[in-house]
């Protein structure tokens, strides 16, 4: 990215974390946006979003959670955030523009899920449990690439 005034010019990475709570169902993801040049360490915005309606997180959190709140995106205020995270939003609004990234973070979900209640329910196999911790070694954006 470059040409913007309110962000350095550089790569940025969409790095998405789901609940891995046995038996949760909130449909939302924890967006860390990192960047190449620090290393893919440095956090420049935590961003969260839930993609359901209003009704479903009112249904799922009960009375006590605000429907409102739980429907992202937005800059998460539990966690890490910069003078940059308010531009980083904006920028993942515009990701957000297309169906396509968004049927990708619901299948990530969904896929995430599938083996988080396996797991909880004893039924992961050996090899199911080793493919997936292949798949997160070659995401895994410390990793070098050769």
């Amino acid at each position: 990215m470059t040409g913007r005034d309110d962000l350095p010019d550089g790569e940025y990475g969409f790095i998405e974390f789901y609940c891995n709570e046995p038996a949760c169902d909130c449909r939302r993801v924890i967006v860390r946006v990192l960047r190449e040049d620090t290393g893919w360490r440095k956090i420049w915005a935590t961003i969260n979003y839930g993609w359901e309606s209003p009704d479903f997180y009112r249904k799922w959190g009960g009375p006590w959670k605000d429907p409102v709140g739980l429907k992202g995106p937005f800059l998460d205020p539990l966690n890490t955030q910069t003078e940059h995270s308010p531009a980083l939003l904006q920028l993942f609004l515009m990701v957000l523009q297309s169906p396509e990234y968004i049927q990708r973070l619901k299948r990530h979900y969904e896929r995430f899920r599938a083996v988080v209640d396996e797991e909880s329910a004893g039924t992961v196999t050996r090899e199911r449990r080793r493919t997936a911790n292949r798949r997160k070694r070659r995401r895994d954006p410390r990793r070098r690439h050769r």
